[in-house]
């Protein structure tokens, strides 16, 4: 694997990368995605919205941190929030964490595939191939999401749903950490590599937070839909019961439902 410089460059306002290689020179933001995402959204939201969301504590950068540092947060944050659910038999304790786990496992899904999986197309050698199973992972776990965000903790199935999801997506974090992410850090510069973490985390800010299984999973068509539906989800997270932990919850949410 051919360790490639990857150029910052500014367009829009906002970050983007080109690869450069002795054979070619790639567009890592071929799509654009994250730059009409970051913009577009941003025109919807407050900048100090955005701020606090970016700096709440389990959203904290270091220095050191790249990609691959950003997204096993994300895995273990989400992992977390799967054992709290199974380990309470308290129905509003189940929905609070319920809520935190479609919140997050639901935004970290959309900036890989806006941020990460570009890159791997471009970057990696077959990484189109890494990027088009991911996606099609992904696909399935935004079902599964959806049907378990639309059910109440004193569902029958409410666990059975939400272990049956698990039991899929650990797989897909465990090929995601020991394959693809090695082979994208291999292609990255440790600075572009945190370059992108920064992207990574602050699209998050601005993504829908529901799963929406029907919308488009690729650019430019992923970001002009969750343009549409990013407001909605975030109105509804204001009525919407969150867990009691200062951080792990959107700024604007408060305890209802």
């Amino acid at each position: 694997m051919l360790r490639q410089s990857l150029r910052p460059a500014r367009l829009l306002g906002t970050r983007s990368w080109s690869v450069s290689t002795p054979a070619t020179r790639m567009s890592l933001g071929r799509q654009n995605s994250h730059r009409i995402m970051s913009n577009g959204l941003c025109r919807l939201y407050s900048a100090s919205e955005a701020t606090r969301e970016s700096h709440s504590p389990e959203n904290h950068l270091t220095r050191s941190d790249g990609i691959s540092s950003i997204i096993r947060q994300d895995h273990r944050e989400i992992e977390r929030y799967y054992s709290k659910i199974v380990d309470s038999n308290d129905p509003d304790t189940q929905r609070r964490y319920q809520n935190a786990f479609v919140w997050e496992l639901t935004r970290h899904s959309i900036a890989e595939e806006l941020v990460v999986y570009p890159s791997l197309e471009t970057g990696v050698n077959d990484g189109k191939v890494m990027a088009d199973k991911d996606r099609s992972e992904h696909q399935v776990t935004k079902d599964q999401l959806y049907r378990f965000q639309n059910m109440n903790p004193e569902d029958k199935d409410f666990i059975p749903t939400l272990e049956t999801l698990m039991k899929d997506l650990r797989m897909h974090i465990k090929e995601e950490e020991e394959h693809d992410l090695v082979k994208l850090e291999e292609a990255l510069l440790p600075a572009k590599s945190r370059d992108m973490a920064e992207q990574f985390d602050m699209i998050k800010a601005f993504t829908p937070t529901r799963s929406h299984p029907g919308a488009p999973n690729k650019p430019p068509f992923e970001t002009a839909v969750g343009l549409m539906t990013a407001p909605l989800d975030k109105l509804r997270d204001m009525f919407r019961a969150w867990p009691d932990e200062s951080g792990h919850k959107p700024p604007s949410g408060g305890a209802a439902r």
